[in-house]
């Protein structure tokens, strides 16, 4: 059985988030949290938030073994852009795009992987 656990509109763009959660997937939970906790990124902190949210899930609500979970998929997708404007020379203005991520962790069992 899949369970789930997201976060939205995490301040980091998809495409700084992709290289940090691409090596997680089809490792066991407990490997991808402490890959995550030797990583340099900031944001990875993050990201291991929302893998310890998943499990709990799968452990609390689902009755699942922690040991035997494993990262199915991570699916990262783009969420709203916060538009905003830097002043310019000449008194122009020029527009900057703060974007951002929404995160969502699938883990399951090693056993029907």
């Amino acid at each position: 059985m899949q369970v789930t656990a997201s976060t939205r509109r995490l301040s980091l763009s998809v495409r700084k988030l992709h290289p940090l959660t691409q090596m997680l997937c089809g490792m066991s939970v407990d490997n991808a949290l402490t890959q995550l906790q030797f990583m340099p990124s900031p944001w990875a902190k993050q990201v291991a938030k929302v893998v310890r949210s998943a499990a709990a899930n799968a452990e609390n609500n689902y009755e699942m073994d922690p040991s035997t979970l494993r990262i199915a998929r991570i699916d990262i997708g783009p969420a709203e852009t916060l538009r905003r404007y830097k002043p310019r020379a000449r008194g122009q203005a020029g527009r900057h795009f703060r974007r951002h991520s929404n995160l969502t962790v699938i883990v399951d069992d090693e056993e029907n992987g």
